[in-house]
């Protein structure tokens, strides 16, 4: 099976992709194209998976990605390090050609960000704690010292589970409304005691806040299209012993 990479049609001309699960060689519970080092699969297919990633979105460019958790931690790249020396963050940026940035989602929002003219670009996960947290200001932040400026970035937002799969429990609305009461607006009445949370809904908001206003949304559940991407909520659902991640990469012209 052919490698899928979703584009961004705000992203035309600049080399990235959002990636499920489809043209890997993983197997069993992470069957397809698992990017995940933490993920108990093979360490063999999750290379070559991450190597067949790239290969479908920025050829011949190095890839770089961090250890990710779920902080709102950004960290600029200036050049490639291995595998086992990836700092702890959740976010990258770079102006050096030749690199790629990825960063694996499972549920989670992956948001690809670049500004084109400045020859920035930026790659960041976004849960729902580094969301709250900061990730994409960090991100944001992080660009402008390269050179960027915000009001020229463009940013996609990929594949991420969506309200009708994302289920929580009033402590969790509690801890938004607490930060930010207008964060109410997110959360859609469930079953009792219970929400529907908009995370796609609250990253697009923070991009706002933060002045991006170029953004575009694919709007594809990861819960709800098995065939396409992994879900962490899923497979604890199914009560699967593992689950495996997607990648998201972009890399400068």
């Amino acid at each position: 099976m052919t490698v899928e990479a979703i584009r961004s049609k705000l992203l035309d001309g600049i080399p990235h992709g959002f990636l499920g699960r489809r043209g890997g060689v993983s197997k069993g519970p992470c069957a397809g194209l698992n990017a995940g080092f933490g993920s108990g699969d093979d360490p063999a297919a999750v290379a070559e998976n991450r190597r067949r990633a790239v290969e479908a979105v920025a050829p011949g460019r190095r890839l770089v990605s961090v250890y990710q958790i779920h902080s709102a931690i950004a960290v600029p790249v200036s050049e490639p390090w291995g595998d086992d020396a990836r700092p702890e963050a959740d976010a990258l940026v770079t102006n050096r050609p030749g690199l790629a940035l990825g960063i694996v989602t499972a549920d989670c929002t992956p948001v690809l960000l670049a500004d084109r003219h400045a020859g920035v670009i930026g790659a960041a996960h976004a849960g729902w704690k580094g969301a709250v947290g900061g990730v994409l200001e960090a991100t944001i932040a992080e660009m402008e010292k390269l050179g960027a400026r915000r009001e020229a970035i463009a940013a996609a937002v990929g594949p991420t589970i969506a309200r009708k799969s994302y289920e929580v429990d009033e402590g969790f609305l509690r801890r938004f409304v607490d930060i930010d009461p207008s964060s109410e607006h997110f959360f859609s009445g469930g079953r009792e005691d219970h929400y529907q949370f908009d995370l796609e809904g609250f990253v697009l908001s923070r991009l706002a806040a933060a002045g991006v206003t170029k953004v575009e949304a694919l709007g594809l559940d990861t819960y709800s299209d098995p065939d396409r991407f992994y879900s962490y909520r899923r497979a604890t659902h199914r009560n699967e012993p593992n689950y495996g991640r997607q990648i998201s990469i972009i890399a400068l012209p």
